[in-house]
C-alpha cells in the first residue's frame, strides 16, 4: 500500500511526534511509506532523540503547507492509498482512498458543523486516540466511537545499582496565556509544572537527606530564558538538569532512579482546560521498567498507568506527595514490592504490541 504520513508538529519532538514516526516505522516494512515534511535535517535529529528507524520511508515535501494550494494538496493526495494525519480537532479535505486521523490530546473543540465539515467528516474512516483520557473527549467532540492505542514504548533498563534519586523527565514547555487584565498574552513557562515539583523537593530535603532530585528535559532556544529562570530555583538544593538528551542516554538515570515524579495538570481547571493534564505518560512507562516507583498526580492517562497502591502511588496534593514520597523513602520493603509491580506493569505497553495494533487498524 502506498500511505503518506503527516504531523504538523513534527519540530516538536514530543510524544506525538514519536507516536507518529513510530508509526512510519512500522508501516514502511512492508508498506511504500511517505512522510510529508519539508526540511530533512529534522530527522537527523529525530533518529537521534527517538533511536527510530525511518531508512525504509521517504520524506517529501509537505503538501499541508500553506504555500501549496488547496487543489494541488487534493490531487496530490488521491495518489495514496491511506493517509495518516495527526489532528488538533481539525480535519483536512483529503482524497487518498482512506483516512485515519490520529489524536494525541483532549479535544474540546472540534470541526462539527457546515456542509464542509460534514464532507471533511465523511472521508475518515478511523479516529484513534493515545488514551481513553484523550477518547473520552474526542468521541463527543467528533461524535465518533475512536479506537485507543496506547503509544509504542521501549524499555531498555541497564543493571546499575540504585541510589537514593527522584526523577522527572519531560520537555520544558513555553505556552502563552491571556491574562484578565488586559487580554493581552505572555510566555508561561512550565507546561509539566517543573517548579511544583522543585518547590516540594526543596521543603523535603531535610526530611529525607541524601537524596537527590533530577530534571530530564528537552529545551528549545526561545525557551531558553524561561528555563534558566525556572532552573534559579534549585539553587543550592541537591536538584540537577539534564537537558536534551537522547532516549538511549536517558536509560541509565532511569535505572539509578527509585522514585519518579510527575506533576502535570497540577494546579489547572482540569475541567476547562483537559488538555494540560498528561494526556497519556510515556516516560512515567519508562521509569516503571526500569524499576522506578512513579508518584504521579492522579489525573490524565496516568491513571491508566499506575494501579495505586500497587506499581505506584496517586497524589491529589501537595501534602500527599510528600507524604507518599516520604513513605517510600523510609519503608524500603514498601518500595522494592512496588518497584517489581512497576516493572511487571510496565511490560504491558512494550514490544511489537504497538506496531500489531496499528497495522490491524490500517488493514482491516
Amino acid at each position: 500500500m502506498k500511505i503518506g504520513i503527516y504531523d504538523p508538529y513534527l519540530d516538536d519532538l514530543g510524544g506525538g511526534e514519536k507516536y507518529m514516526l513510530t508509526i512510519a516505522e512500522c508501516l514502511s516494512r512492508d508498506n511504500d511509506v511517505t512522510i510529508f515534511w519539508d526540511n530533512e535535517r529534522d530527522f537527523d535529529t529525530i533518529l537521534q532523540r527517538f533511536s527510530i528507524d525511518l531508512s525504509q520511508a521517504k520524506v517529501k515535501p509537505n503538501i499541508f503547507s500553506q504555500k501549496v494550494s488547496f487543489l494541488k494538496r487534493l490531487l496530490e493526495s488521491k495518489n495514496f492509498d491511506e493517509m495518516i494525519i495527526l489532528s488538533d480537532g481539525s480535519i483536512p479535505l483529503v482524497l487518498s482512498k482512506r483516512l485515519f486521523i490520529h489524536v494525541q490530546q483532549p479535544i474540546v473543540t472540534a470541526e462539527r458543523k457546515g456542509i464542509k465539515s460534514l464532507l471533511k467528516r465523511s472521508r475518515i474512516t478511523k479516529v484513534f486516540c493515545n488514551s481513553y483520557f484523550s477518547k473520552s473527549f474526542v468521541d463527543e467532540q467528533f461524535g465518533v466511537n475512536s479506537t485507543v492505542i496506547y503509544p509504542p514504548v521501549s524499555l531498555k533498563p541497564q543493571k546499575i545499582k540504585k541510589e537514593n534519586l527522584i526523577l522527572h523527565v519531560g520537555r520544558f514547555r513555553v505556552r502563552d496565556v491571556r491574562t484578565v487584565v488586559d487580554g493581552s498574552s505572555k510566555p508561561v513557562g512550565d507546561y509539566k509544572k517543573q517548579s511544583v515539583m522543585i518547590g516540594a523537593f526543596k521543603k523535603l530535603t531535610k526530611k529525607i537527606p541524601g537524596w537527590k532530585f533530577v530534571i530530564a528535559t528537552g529545551v528549545k532556544p526561545e525557551d531558553e530564558e524561561e528555563f534558566n529562570t525556572m532552573k534559579k530555583l534549585s539553587r543550592d538544593y541537591p536538584i540537577e538538569f539534564l537537558v536534551n538528551k537522547t532516549n538511549d542516554e536517558l536509560w541509565d538515570t532511569y535505572s539509578k532512579a527509585k522514585i519518579y515524579w510527575h506533576a502535570s495538570g497540577f494546579g489547572e481547571d482540569l475541567e476547562k482546560h483537559p488538555e494540560f493534564a498528561e494526556h497519556f505518560g510515556i516516560s512515567t512507562v519508562e521509569a516503571m521498567g526500569a524499576g522506578a516507583v512513579p508518584v504521579v498526580l492522579n489525573a490524565g492517562g496516568q491513571k491508566e498507568i499506575v494501579e495505586d497502591n500497587v506499581s505506584g502511588l496517586l497524589w491529589n496534593s501537595l501534602s500527599e506527595l510528600e507524604e507518599k514520597t516520604l513513605l517510600l523513602t523510609k519503608e524500603d520493603e514498601i518500595l522494592q514490592k512496588m518497584s517489581a509491580e512497576a516493572v511487571k506493569r510496565a511490560k504491558d505497553f512494550e514490544g511489537e504490541r504497538f506496531c500489531d495494533e496499528i497495522k490491524r487498524m490500517v488493514e482491516s
